[in-house]
């Protein structure tokens, strides 16, 4: 295993970060059985563990807790995230002062902890002025309920603002991004990767695999079982008729014949890939088996030279989406129309 500095925090952090969005009922509902994943993960060097109280409604954090129990806990780098609503009711989500005292309360509670190495506000949240966001989470950490923050899937025009904020206001700053970046999703190369590294942001990435499609069982000209696994949760992400999806399976298949071609599977050079670039800190695993964690685990070992990165760049090109990540942000500017048309008599 590997280690790099977690932007400005001090932390030193593994280069494969363990994701755990898959213990619980949404993935592997086993809790002793997510506990021995955890156990080998940290056993094969990996020092940093991120969750979310969101992950199977908590029950994420749960299983967290039980592995890190004792002694593991102080060989940790733990950290979770908070934004989601959690049950019914009003002001039981968001970035608000009200939502993250009491968020960050019930998610230490459920991981047994006294402090969360890394707290994440989960998304931009636009009903919440960001002075307030970072006011709380700055007195989460005098408090000493917290030692850093940071955010997750924040456009790089949020994070400039977020770090304007905290200069002008003189509050604490963002210390972290957690963005979707993969060899199929390479669009935060563009804005976010280079604005993280101007303000010395640590940087974890997440679904290296691209939701399975870089795993190695898709390639274009076979059929997807989409009955089962992630195919069945959202089937049109998958459909090969779809023709988005058709230029994933093609670049898929290429992708397979060049990992051979440089000597690992391509789920290796997958997770390898990210690491490349000089803003990322580490690359989030999220194993639902103790298979595929070791399947990951081994790219660690995989460092691609410049002919393999050359290749990538031409079957994706740098900047390039080819799919929108599950669960990636989307500006209201986008999805609210009142925002995107004026009424009827002003038009």
């Amino acid at each position: 295993m590997r280690y790099r500095f977690l932007g400005g925090t001090g932390l030193e952090v593994s280069v494969q970060c363990l994701g755990t969005m898959m213990f619980g009922a949404v993935g592997n509902p086993d809790h002793e059985d997510c506990v021995r994943i955890i156990h080998a993960a940290l056993d094969a060097g990996i020092n940093f563990v991120d969750t979310a109280d969101m992950y199977s409604a908590g029950e994420s954090e749960t299983i967290v807790g039980k592995a890190l129990r004792g002694r593991r806990r102080d060989d940790v780098v733990l950290a979770t995230k908070g934004h989601f609503p959690m049950g019914e009711g009003r002001n039981r989500g968001g970035n608000s002062r009200r939502w993250l005292t009491r968020a960050v309360e019930d998610s230490l509670t459920r991981l047994g902890t006294d402090v969360i190495d890394l707290y994440q506000v989960h998304r931009p949240d636009p009903r919440t002025d960001i002075e307030e966001t970072l006011g709380v989470l700055g007195d989460l950490v005098r408090a000493g309920k917290i030692r850093a923050f940071g955010c997750s899937t924040f456009p790089a025009e949020e994070i400039a603002e977020a770090h304007h904020v905290s200069e002008r206001r003189g509050l604490a700053r963002f210390r972290t991004e957690q963005p979707p970046y993969s060899i199929l999703a390479r669009g935060v190369e563009k804005d976010v990767l280079p604005v993280a590294r101007r303000y010395g942001m640590g940087v974890l990435t997440w679904s290296p695999l691209a939701s399975g499609f870089l795993s190695g069982k898709y390639r274009a000209g076979q059929d997807v079982d989409l009955s089962r696994g992630r195919a069945a949760l959202t089937p049109a992400r998958f459909d090969p008729a779809v023709p988005g999806n058709a230029a994933k399976l093609a670049a898929a298949g290429e992708l397979i014949d060049l990992a051979a071609e440089f000597g690992c599977t391509l789920p290796e050079l997958a997770v390898a890939f990210p690491l490349v670039h000089p803003a990322v800190t580490s690359v989030i695993v999220g194993p639902r088996t103790m298979e595929q964690l070791e399947s990951v685990l081994k790219g660690v070992a995989v460092v691609p030279d410049d002919a393999t990165l050359d290749r990538i760049d031409e079957i994706v090109p740098p900047g390039t989406n080819l799919y929108q990540p599950d669960g990636a942000w989307r500006p209201v500017a986008l999805t609210d129309p009142a925002l995107r048309r004026r009424a009827v008599g002003d038009r």
